[in-house]
């Protein structure tokens, strides 16, 4: 039996006129995706034995002549095929002792193809226009990710204290998230003293004082999310204030998202209703300080927002904006669509406040600070 993550005969059908579209364009007779998430976006499989590897153990492949093909080694050939593959995936196995990964790649594969790690004599382009706009599966998938980070993250989150050390709350928080098979390649636990110092505030045996922001980007199936949560044990009386001026901009940001992906419009065009933002809850300055985030789906960010970045916004996809205001973080991951912004990373067991965007032309619920 397949993995329920696997894609289907629909889904595959789907994304090969989307490789089929993408060799045309570049007029290639086959693309070799090594990447794990790539891996995942096309076959819903995993290829990853070794976390800190860039490249997986296989690499799928799709090509005019031979249609979807997974190249691999012996050792991982078999439960690749058992495990983690659709049926429709030839598997092709060369020893483990002989051609490295690459090298396979180069003996089995067309000349004129493309690959997305360093393959001799094979182009490298950007995959990222192949990866977007989300299709109607990865949607439905996306939900429940997003829905099951949440539930995670607020799950730790509820049992927080102030002595506690943030190494020690990032661990429950990776724990949590495993136990749902989902990973979290960003952890970040941050007490009130150094999150006014730090916009990522990597754990330390420092305790969380004061409050905490608990920011995560988590992954399954080859989807990303990435939210934030505020905790407060006794607070300053700043901290509400400047939440609410990060999730205003955050809202504004996904209302210029939504404009941007109706008109065609780019990621810099864009950028200037977040400057705007900004300027509106008066913390002109505060985007300068730390990215404010842009396009997720089969990346933790697609893209990334700044006045000049040329990538084109479209829909539907989903967005992690996380705007920052000296020790106040908002972000969460949504899915927006011509017609719609759906926040994704929302469970019905924390508290929400209707936050509205600069110009007033969209409200949202978004995550306010929980009192432990």
């Amino acid at each position: 039996m397949f993995p329920s993550s696997t894609r289907t005969a629909a889904e595959l059908s789907e994304r090969r006129a989307r490789i089929t579209t993408f060799l045309d364009d570049r007029g290639l007779d086959a693309l070799w995706l090594g990447r794990p998430t790539n891996f995942a976006w096309l076959t819903g499989g995993s290829n990853v034995v070794d976390r800190a590897s860039a490249v997986g153990v296989a690499a799928a492949g799709y090509s005019r002549e031979e249609g979807f093909r997974v190249l691999t080694n012996t050792i991982e050939a078999p439960r690749l095929r058992d495990e983690e593959l659709p049926e429709a995936f030839s598997v092709t196995a060369a020893d483990w002792y002989t051609d490295s990964l690459a090298e396979f790649v180069v003996a089995e594969s067309p000349a004129s193809a493309a690959a997305d790690f360093d393959v001799p004599g094979l182009a490298q382009p950007d995959l990222s226009t192949l990866r977007q706009p989300l299709s109607t599966a990865d949607i439905d998938r996306y939900r429940a990710l997003g829905r099951e980070t949440a539930a995670a993250v607020e799950e730790v989150c509820r049992e927080l204290s102030s002595a506690q050390a943030e190494q020690a709350a990032a661990v429950d928080v990776r724990t949590a998230l495993e136990s749902r098979g989902i990973e979290a390649p960003v952890v970040l636990v941050g007490g009130g003293e150094r999150t006014q110092q730090y916009r990522h505030y990597t754990p330390t045996t420092a305790p969380l004082g004061d409050y905490a922001l608990v920011s995560v980007t988590a992954q399954r199936g080859g989807l990303y999310a990435s939210m934030t949560r505020t905790v407060e044990f006794d607070a300053p009386a700043w901290l509400d204030e400047r939440f609410e001026a990060a999730a205003r901009v955050e809202v504004s940001a996904l209302a210029a998202t939504q404009r941007a992906a109706c008109e065609g419009s780019t990621a810099g065009d864009m950028f200037g209703a977040i400057q705007t933002a900004y300027e509106a809850v008066r913390w002109p300055d505060e985007w300068q300080h730390h990215h404010q985030g842009g396009a997720a789906g089969f990346a933790g960010r697609e893209w990334i927002a700044t006045p000049t970045e040329s990538s084109t916004v479209v829909a539907p996809q989903g967005y992690a904006w996380n705007p920052t205001v000296q020790g106040a973080k908002s972000e969460g991951t949504v899915l927006v669509t011509t017609d719609s912004v759906e926040p994704l990373t929302l469970t019905d067991s924390w508290p929400t406040r209707s936050v509205s965007a600069v110009g007033g032309d969209l409200s949202l619920d978004r995550p306010i600070p929980l009192s432990v």
